[in-house]
């Protein structure tokens, strides 16, 4: 009896200890961005994204910033500037966001629009004006659809829109397609 209770209690500390060093990592990612990372240049640009459960940047260009398995932010990308943290959200979800140089980047997010389980990707090349701020903002298209009960039936198109200063500039969305289930993110114009 006394050997299970030992037993017992050894594991249970272990998993608080592996559940401690999850939250050590997060706090270590924290502590780095606002003590590590150099000052912002005025004209640098700010990008944001919103509009799911959670959303991270995947890659700046050839600089990865969040990695998709762990979720910890890449070191290298904190030393560069490029990671910030958004003191508006009070959670770790959507807690980041970028000021990058003014130019043309390519931007790769990670949306979650339901769970941490499965990711919505979209790759965007855009020149990015100085002093100014970028959200890129996930949603359902939302449309009432006439048709078989197949083509009803199917998901709303998930869309990412581009916002410069508030003011939609480009519009991605990705139709369901019903026979494979697979579709891709696709420009749309206003």
């Amino acid at each position: 009896m006394l050997k299970n209770i030992g037993r017992s209690a050894f594991w249970g500390f272990c998993a608080v200890l592996l559940s401690a060093c999850q939250h050590t990592h997060r706090a270590v990612d924290t502590m780095a961005i606002k003590f590590i990372a150099p000052e912002q240049r005025p004209a640098n640009v700010k990008l944001y994204c919103t509009g799911t459960v959670n959303c991270e940047f995947e890659r700046f260009d050839s600089i990865q910033i969040v990695d998709d398995t762990t979720h910890l932010v890449n070191y290298e990308a904190i030393k560069k500037g490029y990671v910030r943290l958004n003191t508006k959200t009070t959670g770790y979800n959507n807690a980041l966001f970028l000021t990058v140089p003014d130019r043309q980047h390519e931007v790769v997010i990670r949306f979650y629009p339901i769970s941490m389980d499965r990711a919505e990707r979209i790759s965007v090349i855009h020149h990015f004006k100085p002093n100014t701020s970028y959200t890129f903002k996930m949603y359902r298209n939302r449309t009432k659809q006439a048709g078989s009960l197949l083509n009803v039936s199917a998901p709303d198109p998930l869309c990412v829109v581009l916002l410069q200063d508030q003011h939609p500039i480009r519009r991605f969305c990705k139709p369901y397609n019903v026979l494979t289930g697979l579709g891709e993110f696709v420009e749309q114009k206003f």
